[in-house]
């Protein structure tokens, strides 16, 4: 993985180095807050580790719960800071949750309805498990993507639990599955929440979106 734009990682640092805090959990489209700022989501299979890697990019210990049962997070759930025109969102994961099929549905169509009709979201970050790759229920969600025009960007997890030789081979096989989804954005970002790796190059991804769209931070 290159080494991101000096200036870019920069701009990443201090973006990320402002206090974030949780505004609220949205159940329903309804309860969204106002399409007002720059919005970027984070999405992934159930258990992947995305409440660890969001920790870890907003430098907070436990801002986003984390947990051993897959399908904990089951509402997007909305971070700012101030004086930034940009939200993350924490998307419930999608795939196996220990949950009942009733609410499952449900929140996989709010999952379904954010990505294809939110006009502020400018990306998604699609987190892939490095032990597993991609697999069918996130290739059901490129090509919603896809259809819907959405940008999005890999990211792979948990780095720390294959060897460099492994996690170079799936870098390269996710790289040329992208080729063919008209919306994913090239390049693959591997990180590990546990050692820190590969952190800031998603600060500096995230930092990179915000100056394409002329926004101060």
């Amino acid at each position: 993985m290159a080494e991101p734009d000096k200036s870019l990682a920069a701009a990443g640092d201090r973006l990320f180095e402002r206090p974030w805090d949780f505004l609220k959990s949205v159940p329903s489209l309804e309860t969204l807050p106002a399409a007002d700022r720059l919005e970027i989501a984070f999405a992934g299979r159930s258990n992947v580790g995305k409440s660890s890697l969001l920790n870890a990019l907003l430098r907070r210990g436990n801002l986003a719960r984390t947990s051993n049962t897959p399908g904990r997070t089951q509402e997007l759930n909305f971070f700012l800071a101030a004086a930034v025109p940009l939200y993350l969102v924490d998307m419930p994961g999608y795939g196996f949750a220990k949950a009942p099929k009733e609410k499952v549905a449900a929140w996989t169509a709010l999952v379904s309805d954010y990505l294809k009709g939110r006009t502020s979201l400018a990306r998604v970050f699609l987190l892939v498990d490095s032990r597993h790759g991609l697999k069918p229920p996130d290739l059901e969600v490129m090509d919603m993507l896809d259809q819907a025009a959405v940008s999005y960007q890999v990211v792979l997890t948990k780095a720390d639990k294959v060897t460099p030789a492994e996690l170079e081979r799936l870098t390269q096989a996710t790289t040329a599955a992208l080729k063919s989804h008209a919306a994913a954005f090239p390049d693959v970002l591997a990180t590990s929440a546990a050692k820190a790796s590969g952190i800031g190059e998603l600060r500096a991804a995230i930092a990179a979106i915000v100056a394409e769209r002329g926004l101060a931070h």
